[in-house]
């Protein structure tokens, strides 16, 4: 009995072994599955320094990631449809009337290209839903008259209720994604912390256009925090944005749809000999005559 005891042990034993050597093979990655994780997509504005209507192409520009630079695989025009949230600041003491607000927004309505889809949101303590997902500028004027100015300015808390509730969501649908904040980039008393988001932004590769109002602090400086002209200033160079004048919103709303319709490129490329741990600087150089903006960094895993 002794005997046979051992022999179903060491039975029992072979066979966990087996299991266990089995269960680690399964988890172990293929070579096929570990380039489709580190293949990555960037969104890419780029035009011709003339003006003119000739595309981008790869030979036109050289990519650098952290550092090394790398094999572009593509790099073709995206003309495909953008979901844009218009995120508007309509606290108290914003240097800006809420006649201006919805002047803003009401050109953003009417300027948008066919496909394109709009939500607008206006924040102070709270981020609140203005108008839902559009295509129809009537319903977003009719709107309007929602905006008001009061409370205090939770701008970083509004930032993460788009990206979470609104953005993200689309991410498995469509690559072109797009926030117009309004707003002059103050934030009191959020909770959320502002490089948690803008590695979000870097990460999910959504933009960031600002109609920049002037600072109602004056630029004062502010203990261990970015003053609002600089998280402005952040929030646009680092996701590959830019910054339009609120003064002339038809113009501000003009710029980005063409922009996001007839500027936007995906380049790809699979990373060769750089970490994939940590957050990598990405650079982009153009031939002379071609202009681009990307964003500056990308999250690693």
């Amino acid at each position: 009995m002794r005997a046979q005891h051992k022999i179903l042990s060491c039975l029992f034993a072979c066979v966990l072994l087996a299991g266990l050597a089995a269960g680690q093979a399964g988890r172990r990655p293929d070579a096929a599955s570990t380039t489709r994780e580190r293949f990555v997509s960037l969104n890419i504005s780029a035009s011709r320094a003339d003006g003119s209507d000739t595309l981008v192409t790869a030979k036109d520009v050289a990519l650098y990631d952290a550092g090394m630079e790398q094999t572009i695989q593509s790099f073709t025009l995206d003309p495909s449809p953008a979901h844009i949230v218009l995120l508007v600041d309509n606290s108290l003491g914003l240097r800006a009337d809420v006649e201006k607000l919805q002047q803003a927004t009401r050109e953003f309505a009417y300027e948008i290209y066919e496909g394109d889809q709009v939500m607008v949101i206006g924040y102070d303590q709270n981020a609140e839903i203005i108008s839902d997902w559009t295509d129809d500028a009537k319903k977003i004027e009719q709107a309007l008259p929602t905006f008001r100015k009061r409370g205090e300015p939770h701008l970083f808390d509004a930032l993460a209720a788009v990206l979470n509730d609104a953005l993200v969501p689309f991410s498995a649908r469509t690559r072109k994604r797009a926030v117009v904040l309004v707003a002059d980039g103050l934030d009191r008393g959020s909770k959320s912390h502002f490089d948690d988001i803008l590695r979000t932004f870097q990460a999910q590769d959504i933009i960031v256009y600002a109609l920049q109002i002037p600072d109602r602090t004056g630029g004062a400086l502010r203990r261990d925090r970015l003053k609002p002209a600089q998280v402005i200033q952040k929030l646009v160079e680092g996701t590959g944005g830019r910054v339009l004048p609120v003064n002339e919103p038809r113009e501000a709303a003009k710029s980005v749809c063409d922009e996001l319709r007839r500027h936007r490129y995906v380049l790809s490329y699979t990373p060769a000999s750089v970490p994939f741990f940590g957050t990598r600087r990405l650079l982009v150089l153009p031939n002379e005559g071609v202009n681009i903006r990307h964003k500056l960094a990308h999250p690693g895993q």
